[in-house]
């Protein structure tokens, strides 16, 4: 019987951010000081997670809005970028390394999500290879970094679901959402434009490519602010938005949904939105970045 931890490593450090500690740190300071506090503490983020050349600044406006002071757990849901998943998985890690601190995953809460039999259990280098949750790694540990020894992390990795699965993952957490002591990080981008993204919708009347972009993204964060799952729903089917972390988004919104039904609301609001670059063309691409 081993006792040996199991230590999921920082494998995007170095690359999609610095994996110097002191940088780091200092980046996302300068970032969070550009963000306002405007509707803390938030129960529920939409954060992105390109590269933080691209994308920190804009992530910050999320990671603002937490209280570290309220929150003891933190629920990322992060879509699969590079494996077939149709349910959703979580981590053989207990520990998720970060080039600020360790993050220690609630394994009581993993074994409460276990015994629903709705979860499989991703290999560790499915997890390492995947970005979606560990790029809200950085930001969670600076923002929880006045109380890191009393919380804990529990990353979700989210397949493509359908709607019904997409409804039943939202009832069994949304007895987590609930508790104001848990905090909801959704990791997604919007719209991926190109042809490289196999996707070139464009919008004419909205003038530059990337306006049409900008008008087609604040539809949907629209929607999503609506709160309601078939509306989002029916916005993808209608214009198939390269949101990449549409299934945790509609995770999140079927939890809300279930929480309404008990008499809970809840509401939400986007606070920045940013083009990792402006397209002009059709060879242009482009990925964008929102929270709330």
């Amino acid at each position: 019987m081993s006792n040996r931890v199991v230590y999921r490593e920082a494998s995007h450090a170095g690359s999609w951010y610095t994996a110097s500690g002191a940088q780091l740190n200092a980046q996302l300071e300068g970032w969070l000081s550009q963000a306002q506090s405007t509707l803390r503490p938030a129960r529920a983020v939409i954060a992105p997670h390109a590269g933080y050349t691209y994308c920190g600044a804009c992530a910050a406006h999320a990671y603002k809005q937490v209280d570290p002071t309220v929150t003891r757990r933190v629920f990322i849901l992060g879509p699969s970028h590079h494996v077939p998943l149709s349910r959703c998985a979580l981590s053989p890690a207990e520990v998720y390394r970060t080039p600020l601190y360790d993050l220690r995953i609630d394994q009581k809460i993993y074994a409460d999500l276990w015994k629903t039999g709705m979860f499989e259990r991703m290999t560790l280098p499915t997890d390492e290879e995947e970005h979606s949750i560990e790029m809200q790694l950085p930001f969670t540990a600076k923002a929880m970094e006045s109380h890191k020894d009393e919380f804990s992390i529990v990353p979700v990795l989210v397949g493509a679901l359908s709607e019904s699965k997409e409804q039943e993952y939202g009832k069994i957490l949304s007895k987590y959402l609930v508790d104001p002591a848990n905090l909801f990080v959704i990791s997604s981008d919007f719209c991926h434009w190109g042809q490289r993204f196999r996707y070139t919708y464009y919008d004419e009347t909205q003038g530059e490519i990337y306006r049409s972009i900008e008008h087609l993204d604040k539809m949907g964060m629209g929607i999503i602010e609506q709160l309601d799952p078939i509306s989002f729903s029916n916005y993808l089917k209608k214009y198939h938005n390269t949101i990449c972390g549409r299934h945790p988004i509609g995770v999140l919104l079927n939890a809300v949904t279930e929480l309404r039904k008990n008499g809970t609301d809840m509401s939400f609001s986007f606070l920045n939105y940013a083009q990792s670059s402006q397209c002009r063309n059709w060879q242009d691409s482009s990925v964008e970045d929102h929270l709330w």
